[in-house]
């Protein structure tokens, strides 16, 4: 990933963070074919390793090979910036559209799991991470056993144990602080949850320049 040095987030617990409001990522590997694919795919970040899941009728599955080479790609918020936020459109008109947004690459080793038992762990874990803290949580456990077993033999687990962990957080830091507050307010004015979340990772995030 192209990381400018004042788009670079180098911080581990705001990296962990965008993983784990973001929720899922994109895991892409490279078949035999030698063409990439991918699914996007919910995810745990344990430790040094990334903990997903697919369906087994999913055919990318089936072209992962021991420690295959993947990449899991997780997007934050995004929002498209206007020029006309700028306060220096108006002193030279030198200005133009740009997109803000944050964005977490994972490198590494990818290997399938089908045993039953580390499926299990895998949705349970999964299961408690976006089941936190609200008042009806719904646990794996809630279900009938037998009916658990039927469905973790329709999926299959990969874990991707990460090598090298890339962030990037565009949020126009190499603007001037009017620019940069000018795009805060703009955002602001957007009926969009997207622009207003951009909106508020660019109030700890402020121009390098």
């Amino acid at each position: 990933m192209y990381v400018p040095v004042f788009n670079a987030v180098e911080d581990a617990t705001e990296i962990r963070g965008l993983v784990a409001a973001a929720g899922s990522a994109e895991l892409v590997t490279v078949g035999p074919d030698g063409y990439p694919t991918s699914t996007l795919l919910p995810v745990v970040w344990d430790g040094d390793r990334l903990v997903l899941h697919m369906a087994r009728a999913n055919p990318q599955w089936r072209t992962i090979g021991d420690d295959a080479p993947a990449l899991a790609v997780v997007t934050g918020p995004q929002a498209y910036v206007s020029p006309s936020w700028y306060p220096s459109k108006a002193e030279h008109g030198r200005v133009v559209p740009t997109w803000n947004y944050s964005a977490v690459h994972l490198t590494g080793r990818a290997r399938v799991h089908t045993d039953p038992a580390w499926l299990h762990d895998a949705v349970s874990a999964l299961t408690d991470r976006h089941e936190t803290g609200r008042p009806d949580r719904w646990q794996v456990t809630d279900a009938p056993e037998v009916f658990v077993e039927k469905q973790l033999r329709a999926i299959v687990g990969i874990e991707l144990l990460v090598e090298r962990v890339e962030a990037k957080a565009k949020l126009s830091q190499n603007r001037s602080a009017a620019d940069h507050a000018g795009v805060v307010a703009g955002l602001a004015t957007q009926d969009d949850a997207q622009a207003s979340a951009v909106a508020h990772a660019m109030r700890t995030h402020t121009p390098r320049t």
